[in-house]
């Protein structure tokens, strides 16, 4: 078997997919995407293209290591995420020859189903509170939210008080048993974070996400030693090598990789390998489509350390277009009691609509994420 074509679609509402074509008819497809950038990682999956073409699409070891490493320059989020989208969409052909899930070869299941959490949003302490009680009634066990909107290096006490009414607001009205992810963003930095860990303890959270920016991590030993909360962190890091000192500081309890960033399912299956040797949890990012989501579950199924998953079906950004769009085989994303089954079809277990791909790429998007500013006119992180 070669390939023999690979055709990239952009689909609103943000997403980037790629459908990879053999001389044998097989068809595989992947999702390389960086929200906001979709056609930078476009232009590179079509470059990475030039070595694919001609190649046996089953050495997917051999040709994510000449992705990865055949360029002088490398990793990042365009090149990786580039990566991410044919690697996902190699495993897909492999499963499809092979008629197994991924999950099948790559040493088979351990679970049958894992937890998902779902987005709630709104705009005030009760406004989020009502919907995190619809979500819950809808079955969800678990939840995950945005804990605060810009805040500036050093912040005032109301800012901080606002935060965590939210979640106290929330908590009481889900009750004690019910996860809650909070999600900072990256929007706070040390002096703040470690204030908010510290105020947002009584309310026994699943995880605080992201209390500061990645590139900050060395701060992270004074915001853990700040409260008893689960520290979660990984969405902007891109390989295991990115991850290796996040794994050995120790102050990370969950990481989460995105299948579609971080080198896809050949390489965050190392990551996740990697974070079971140091009893660090998994929860894979996943605020994408359904190939993405997909590509997702065939790494939990393996992954002994993954917990729980995140989702997008009716995520806030999800406007014109939700992940079941785009597939013909709904029911595959089958959700019941707060968990996902693991798919069981060949390949990612999905079956694209390409016709309605194509006619939604003839739309395509432009998707930018929001430009903020504080109070005094500087630039707030988003």
């Amino acid at each position: 078997m070669k390939i023999t074509k690979l055709t990239t679609y952009i689909v609103p509402p943000r997403w980037l997919f790629l459908k990879i074509e053999t001389d044998e008819g097989i068809v595989g497809w992947g999702e390389p995407v960086v929200e906001g950038r979709a056609l930078t990682v476009q232009a590179a999956v079509h470059e990475l293209e030039d070595y694919l073409i001609g190649k046996d699409p089953f050495l997917i070891e051999d040709h994510w290591t000449v992705m990865y490493r055949g360029g002088f320059y490398r990793g990042g989020a365009v090149h990786m995420s580039a990566i991410s989208g044919i690697d996902q969409a190699l495993w897909d052909i492999k499963g499809k020859a092979l008629g197994q899930p991924i999950h099948s070869l790559l040493g088979g299941q351990v679970r049958d189903k894992i937890k998902v959490y779902s987005w709630i949003g709104g705009d005030r302490p009760a406004d989020v509170a009502r919907n995190a009680k619809d979500v819950v009634a809808r079955g969800f066990k678990a939840i995950k939210l945005n804990g605060c909107e810009e805040m500036q290096i050093v912040d005032s006490n109301e800012k901080i008080d606002k935060a965590v009414a939210t979640i106290a607001t929330i908590r009481e009205a889900i009750g004690p048993n019910v996860g809650i992810g909070v999600d900072f963003h990256g929007r706070v930095h040390k002096p703040m974070a470690k204030v908010l860990a510290k105020e947002l303890e009584p309310y026994k959270l699943m995880f605080i996400e992201e209390p500061v920016l990645s590139e900050h991590r060395e701060t992270l030993k004074e915001i853990a030693n700040h409260c008893s909360t689960p520290i979660a962190l990984g969405e902007r890091l891109y390989s295991r090598w990115d991850f290796k000192s996040v794994l050995s500081d120790g102050y990370v309890d969950i990481i989460q990789p995105d299948l579609s960033h971080a080198g896809g399912i050949t390489e965050c299956r190392k990551i996740a390998a990697m974070a079971e040797a140091y009893d660090v949890a998994v929860a894979p990012h996943c605020p994408l489509g359904p190939i993405a989501l997909a590509a997702c579950l065939q790494l939990d199924a393996v992954s002994y350390n993954a917990f729980i998953q995140e989702q997008s079906l009716g995520i806030h950004y999800n406007k014109s277009n939700d992940i079941l769009d785009y597939i013909s085989n709904k029911e595959v994303f089958h959700y019941a009691d707060g968990f996902v089954s693991i798919p069981q079809g060949p390949g990612l277990g999905v079956e694209v609509d390409e016709a309605y791909v194509i006619e939604r790429a003839k739309e395509g998007h432009r998707w930018r994420n929001p430009i903020w500013r504080h109070e005094d006119g500087s630039f707030a992180e988003w």
